[in-house]
């Protein structure tokens, strides 16, 4: 009992140090856009009133939520696929595949966001080329839309989907598979209705993931939207550094904290934490 009693205030020493950056860093800070939402610029609800009564706010929200869903459906759809490749390849393609999921990492979301303007634009390389093959007369609308941004935060967050995934796909009961395909059962079909549901927990936390990172995403759809695919962090953006309308811009970031906080929530009723990683 002693060594037990021992052990946890062990461990609650290691942990105050992040417990009380957190709190210094996140928390008390957080406290401060709760009192702007409720006090600027006058004391009250108004600014939540504004945020039911808003077009423009409450269009930023329905863009934002169905980017966020379609990088959701995209990105765990790859994450899947790349996985499948790094867990149960050879190992020539988990070599291959472990090098392109850990290689974007080392890439500033910034460089890669550049690098699909380069890409992407009117005079990018894949209108260039298109043209030049005769494919296209005029250059195709790549960037400065919803196009543009889906794709830049796409490949931002599939290795983000694709470590969930794997825990997932490593901790599988290989003797169902072979029971599967003893009975009978086609490779395709034993994917399908074995391999596939039993890593739903894999999927549902890499499909949160992602969500959650798509809500508050800021650079990419700032550079690859050019301002007229406004998600909800460059809104928050816009309305303190710029309008200013701090409380409004206050009334935001607590909505969409509170959002994010009721789906991590319900990731963790539906997933353990340890299955994530």
């Amino acid at each position: 009992m002693r060594g037990t009693l021992s052990d946890r205030m062990g461990a609650a020493l290691l942990m105050a140090p992040l417990l009380l950056f957190l709190v210094l860093a996140y928390a008390w800070p957080f406290l401060g856009v709760v009192k702007w939402s409720f006090t600027l610029p006058r004391p009250g609800l108004g600014q939540y009133g504004a945020l039911v009564s808003d077009p423009l706010v409450q269009s930023v929200f329905v863009r934002t939520l169905r980017i966020a869903a379609i990088v959701t459906l995209v990105s765990v759809t790859a994450a899947y696929a790349i996985t499948v490749v790094w867990v149960r390849g050879s190992p020539v393609q988990r070599v291959l595949a472990e090098f392109c999921i850990l290689v974007p990492f080392w890439i500033s979301v910034l460089t890669r966001a550049f690098g699909w303007v380069a890409l992407l634009s009117n005079r990018g390389l894949i209108n260039t080329w298109l043209q030049s093959i005769g494919f296209i007369s005029e250059p195709l609308t790549l960037v400065r839309n919803e196009f543009g941004v889906v794709v830049g935060m796409t490949h931002f967050l599939i290795p983000f989907a694709v470590f969930p995934l794997a825990s997932a796909m490593r901790s599988l009961d290989e003797r169902v598979l072979l029971a599967a395909r003893g009975l009978g059962s086609s490779r395709m079909r034993t994917f399908w209705t074995v391999f596939v549901p039993m890593t739903r927990s894999g999927i549902i936390g890499a499909a949160m993931i992602v969500f959650v990172f798509s809500l508050g995403f800021f650079v990419t759809p700032a550079i690859l939207g050019g301002g007229r695919s406004v998600m909800i962090a460059e809104l928050i953006y816009l309305r303190i550094f710029q309008s200013p309308d701090w409380g409004l811009g206050a009334a935001i970031s607590v909505v969409l904290v509170v959002f994010v906080g009721a789906l991590m929530a319900l990731l963790f009723r539906s997933v353990k934490p340890k299955q994530l990683v």
